[in-house]
Parts: C-alpha cells; sequence; structure tokens
C-alpha cells in the first residue's frame, strides 16, 4: 500500500491573516475532504469557497475545483459565503443557467467586489467549462426516486440476473440529468462521446441493460442522441448563445439551411462560443476593447491588460466566429493577445488546459526517448549537438535539461536553434 507524503499549505483566511495547514496524510483527494480540514482546523462556521494561487498566471487566485490543482507549500485562500444575495443577480444567472449550484449564486454576490469581476470576466465564470471532456465519465446522481429504483434493480440483478423494467418517467430522468452533464463538456458530442456515456451508464447500473440490442447499451447510446438534440433545442428558447448561434434566424439567407455552416468546436475548444460576463454588453466590451489598445502601449502594465483581455474573452470569441478576420485585422483590433503570456492565458481559457504546464510534462515523458533518437543521428547533427548534449551530461537541473532536449531537437530538425530561441544577458 502506498503512503501519502505529508502536505503543508499556506491558507489566507483575511486580508492579513496568514496560517498554515499541515496535512500528514498528504492533499485529500476529494474537495470536500479538504474543506473539513480547513474549517475543523480554524474552527470556521458556515460554507466556504477556496481559490489557489497560480504561479503560472501571475500568483492570481483562481477558484479550486480539484484538489489535483494544488501542490506542496501551495497558497489557498478562504472565502466565506455571505447568507444573503443579491436578487438581481441571482435572477438573471438564473435565466441563463439550467445546471448549477446555488453555492455558486451565492459566492458571486460577495462583498469581495475583485472575486466578483474575476467570476464574471474570466475562465472560471458560470457559463465557461473548465475542464476537458473526462478520462472517465462519471455518471451522475438522479432523482431520490430513480436512485431508489436503481438501487433495488441492482441488486435484484447481482443476485438473479433480473433486469429492470424502466418507467417511462425513470428514462427521461436519467436522460435529462445525463444531457445536462455531458452539455458541461460538450454541446455538440460525437458519436464516440455518446459511446462513453452510454457503456459508463450500464458500468454503474447493470440492471439497465438491453439485451435485444446490438449492445447491452446501443440503445440508451440512441436515445441520448436525440435527447441532447432536444436539450439544445431547450437552451435555446433560454437564449444559449452557443446553440442559438446555430439557429435559422442567426443564419444568412444564402445559408438557411439546419446543416450548413454549423459553429460548433472542431478540435479542443471547450469554451468555442461563451456567452457574455453578466451585465455586459457587445457595445460596453467594445469600450473595453478599444481602453486595452492604450493600456496595452504603456509599460509595467500586465496586470491591467490581463483583467480586461479576460473580461473581453467572449466578445472576442464571437468575433472570431461571427467576423471570421484575417490574421493581420484580427492582431490590430487585439494586439494584446500576441504577447507570450496571453497567448497562454487565452489557450487556457479557450481549451481549460494549461499550456505550458502540458507541455513541459509531456516533454518530461518523452525526454528519454527524443535523446535516444537523436543521439542515434550521425553526421552534421552528431557534430552540432555534441556540445549540447555535454551540457546536458553534466547538470541535474530540470530547466537546463528541457532547453538542451529542445535544442537538439530544433537541430535534428534541419532548424538553427538561433533563429527560434534567443537569449539575452545582463550587461
Amino acid at each position: 500500500m502506498a503512503v501519502s507524503k505529508p502536505a503543508r499549505l499556506k491558507v489566507i483566511l483575511g486580508e492579513d491573516n496568514i496560517e498554515k495547514l499541515s496535512l500528514p496524510n498528504g492533499i485529500p483527494e476529494s474537495l470536500e475532504d479538504l474543506h473539513c480540514s480547513i474549517k475543523t482546523t480554524f474552527g470556521i462556521q458556515g460554507n466556504i469557497r477556496l481559490q489557489y494561487m497560480d504561479q503560472d498566471f501571475g500568483s492570481d487566485f483562481f477558484n479550486l475545483n480539484s484538489t489535483n490543482d494544488l501542490k506542496d507549500l501551495g497558497t489557498v485562500k478562504v472565502i466565506l459565503h455571505q447568507t444573503t444575495t443579491d436578487l438581481s443577480i441571482t435572477e438573471v444567472v438564473l435565466s441563463h443557467s439550467t445546471s448549477f449550484d446555488l453555492d455558486d449564486t451565492v459566492s458571486m454576490a460577495s462583498n469581495d467586489t475583485s472575486n466578483v469581476t474575476h467570476q464574471m470576466s474570466s475562465p472560471e465564470s458560470l457559463f465557461s467549462r473548465k475542464e476537458q471532456w473526462p478520462k472517465d465519465f462519471a455518471i451522475p446522481h438522479f432523482s431520490f426516486e430513480t436512485e431508489l429504483q436503481l438501487e433495488h434493480g441492482n441488486s435484484e440483478y447481482l443476485a438473479s440476473g433480473k433486469l429492470l423494467t424502466v418507467s417511462s418517467r425513470t428514462k427521461s430522468d436519467i436522460l435529462n440529468r445525463l444531457a445536462e452533464e455531458i452539455f458541461k463538456y460538450k454541446a455538440y458530442p460525437d458519436d464516440t462521446h455518446f459511446y462513453i456515456v452510454a457503456e459508463a451508464l450500464i458500468k454503474k447500473h447493470p440492471c439497465l441493460k438491453e439485451p435485444g440490442s446490438s449492445s447491452v447499451w446501443s440503445g440508451w447510446k440512441q436515445r441520448l442522441k436525440y435527447k441532447m438534440g432536444n436539450y439544445r433545442t431547450q437552451l435555446k428558447m433560454q437564449g444559449c448563445v452557443e446553440v442559438s448561434v446555430n439557429s435559422l434566424k442567426a443564419k444568412a439567407a444564402t445559408d438557411g439551411f439546419p446543416a450548413k455552416k454549423m459553429k460548433k468546436p472542431k478540435r479542443a475548444e471547450a469554451n468555442f462560443y461563451p456567452s457574455l460576463p453578466v451585465g455586459q454588453t457587445c457595445e460596453s466590451l467594445e469600450k473595453e476593447r478599444l481602453e486595452l489598445l492604450t493600456e496595452a502601449e504603456k509599460r509595467k502594465n500586465e496586470s491591467v491588460v490581463r483583467e480586461k483581455m479576460a473580461l473581453t474573452f467572449a466578445y472576442r470569441r464571437q468575433e472570431v466566429v461571427n467576423q471570421e478576420l484575417s490574421v493581420r485585422d484580427f492582431r490590430a483590433r487585439w494586439p494584446a493577445l500576441f504577447r507570450h503570456y496571453e497567448i497562454n492565458a487565452e489557450f487556457h481559457r479557450l481549451t481549460a488546459v494549461p499550456l505550458e504546464d502540458t507541455f513541459f510534462a509531456q516533454l518530461d515523458v518523452h525526454m528519454s526517448q527524443l535523446i535516444g533518437v537523436i543521439r542515434a543521428k550521425g553526421g552534421a547533427t552528431r557534430e552540432k549537438t555534441a556540445e549540447i548534449f555535454h551540457i546536458l551530461d553534466q547538470t541535474e537541473n530540470i530547466h537546463v535539461k528541457r532547453e538542451c532536449v529542445l535544442k537538439a531537437l530544433i537541430v535534428f530538425l534541419g532548424e538553427n536553434p538561433q533563429d527560434l530561441i534567443k537569449e539575452y544577458f545582463v550587461s
């Protein structure tokens, strides 16, 4: 049995109140267990929300949705939920979303103004997806009545092999909840995603198998396809822009066919066509864009640029999808986007994946294989990489190793490292 390494966290309880939290068994796997540890250790009553400091994004704080984002000696901020809510904000959010917790609404009405702004303007808002399609799709909990039927059905199936006769009401509840869960990751899932969900459903609730179909889950897969179509129609009626952009009313007269020029993710975009932040309009965000042009010309102004770029993300994405501007025109309108730190931030907003962290993690995984392939190359490549590999063999610093491997890879591909990597020295 693997023994968890102890961990420590720096916990911010207020403006000037910073405490240390020791976790003898390491960082908990579930967010609920971490909440319980913090509330027990520091005697906190009521509901709390946690944010973690992300070093890759200027040490900004982001909502903590998974303990996998935490590292030993990391920093966590505790935010107490207020007992009262801003009714106007709650009503607006309810009119735009069909699946979220009340705690999210309460947190938006917090007295912490900076947190409210961040919630509404960053990829952590209610209208943005926070992760890619999961490796293992988790079947959500259904209504109490449905869960009770499934519990008895699974017990009877394991005992005698008898399948559950599902009523239309129960079937509807299952499909509705699965459609909501699927939409958290994709508005337009493909055939493979339906297959994964149907298989996960049968794996968790074997009493729902259908022996008459080509496979025990093919019937549920087909039902999910129809249900997602109906669910998108419902969301379109509620004003969800991600699906209403494909309605016939939103298309040009020459494209007046349902399947023509469908605007949906074709790659790994998690937030392909997000809604505008609550309280913002195209006109107000255009003003922010014009202000951003001025702010981008100032020196040492990264924090303001980051804030405005996060605020205008949805407006920028809708512009990309609707207008299909050329790179030259787009760069003229959003020059700040082409800075290295904004490229990383925009990639994270769009795909919910940290660009540099993912790249270097994969580089570390394949480093030994890359080194082996490059070392096996002879001729001029071996001569040019000899000094690079000499430095690589003498160091234990992971950053230096990464640099050496990247430079050697550039030489291996027939390019000049100096054309792609520039070194600056302090004079």
